[in-house]
């Protein structure tokens, strides 16, 4: 009898970020190999879709840096793993990967890491706390950007270990993304709901609500738009949670009474089907200062064949092909994204449906979600030796 492999996910939470639905649809797409899958977090809005019958949950604490509890989860993670015979742990976080780091150890398992992000550090402690997500038997970057990062800032501990790193670019559901599959009736929906005029063009700023995501760059630029007169009538929307960054949500609005945009930039907390919201853009932005480990809105709007304005700096770069599958404009210059959204605005039809078509194919050759879940499922199987 064929020997069924246990695969053990642990991530802080399971929210709708980049990390979070990777795990989620790995999670999913292993017991469709005949595999049993399993995941540890401490909660968020995903855990409600996770099919119960072919994913097993446990909840921890595994979000907290407290070394206490880090030392607590791995122990329990060490119990989960020797009762449920798991044979693989991937980690997702640094927490978390401590615990698993310690767990594996104890339990002789194999142990994965995924680097989500940079990770910035400013000594040697941080540093230090960072590099567990390098002492993983595998390690995978997100993009060749954090590819090249891993290697600038822990490449010592490859020299002299049998670690192997590698790139598995993200993946999204290209099916769940697409143009065709949304009802008009929900776009109408959301449109009356959140008084977006379609009659105008939409221009769409995604991402949670932090400094480094360029929404106040973003009001900038369309405040240099608002001055213009040879452009079509538009409307702008920030779309994201504040995730208790009251004071920021704060300053993003009196900015946006300052320059008396009120009418022009709506702000929604949250779209619960983000295809419809893209669904009733006509361009899509993407503003962040700081380099994107991956760039998932970029992406996300190629493939509902959008198109795509992102700073020139990080994962987009690899991710959007400049000039036909979107476009990009110099990182923190309001000034030259105006001009971006205005070229896009100048565009005829054929043009941007064009550019939509090329993003579109782009994503599926390249950032499809069944290929970085059959990359991810070769390497587990080369990891424990299966043929």
């Amino acid at each position: 009898m064929k020997k069924k492999i246990r695969v053990l996910q642990v991530i802080p939470e399971l929210g709708y970020g980049g990390a979070e639905t990777g795990c989620y649809d790995l999670a999913h797409f292993l017991p469709e190999q005949g595999w049993k899958s399993y995941i540890i977090t401490s909660g968020g809005a995903l855990l409600k879709f996770i099919d119960k019958k072919k994913v097993k949950v446990f909840k921890l604490p595994v979000k907290s840096k407290n070394p206490f509890l880090i030392l607590l989860n791995a122990i329990i993670i060490s119990f989960i793993i020797v009762i449920y015979n798991i044979n693989i742990i991937h980690a997702r976080s640094r927490a978390p990967a401590w615990s698993c780091f310690l767990a594996a150890k104890l339990t002789f398992r194999k142990i994965v890491t995924t680097f989500h992000g940079t990770y910035n550090f400013n000594g040697r402690v941080k540093k230090f706390y960072n590099s567990i997500m390098v002492r993983s038997d595998l390690v995978i970057a997100g993009s060749n950007f954090i590819f090249s990062h891993i290697n600038d800032n822990y490449g010592n501990f490859f020299l002299k270990n049998k670690r192997k790193l590698m790139v598995i670019f993200r993946g999204i559901n290209t099916n769940y993304f697409n143009s065709q599959k949304i009802l008009p009736i929900k776009l109408d929906k959301f449109s009356k709901q959140n008084n977006i005029d379609r009659h105008k063009f939409i221009i769409l700023l995604p991402g949670r609500l932090t400094l480094w995501k360029g929404q106040k760059i973003f009001i900038e630029a369309i405040k240099l738009l608002y001055e213009k007169n040879d452009i079509p009538s538009f409307e702008a929307i920030i779309l994201g949670g504040d995730q208790g960054r009251n004071v920021y949500k704060k300053q993003l609005h009196d900015l946006v009474q300052q320059y008396r945009l009120s009418k022009i930039i709506k702000f929604i907390d949250h779209c619960a089907e983000m295809p419809i919201a893209y669904g009733i853009a006509n361009l899509v932005c993407s503003c962040s200062y700081e380099p994107e480990a991956f760039g998932r809105v970029a992406v996300e709007a190629q493939s509902m064949q959008i198109p795509i304005i992102a700073s020139n700096i990080g994962g987009s770069i690899e991710t959007i092909i400049k000039d036909k599958t979107g476009y990009f404009f110099k990182n923190k210059d309001p000034n030259d994204l105006a001009n971006a959204i205005v070229a896009v605005m100048q565009k005829d039809y054929n043009s941007l449906k064009s550019l939509g078509i090329e993003g579109r194919k782009n994503v599926l050759k390249k950032f499809d979600v069944d290929k970085m879940c059959q990359t991810t499922f070769t390497e587990y199987k080369k990891l424990i030796k299966l043929s």
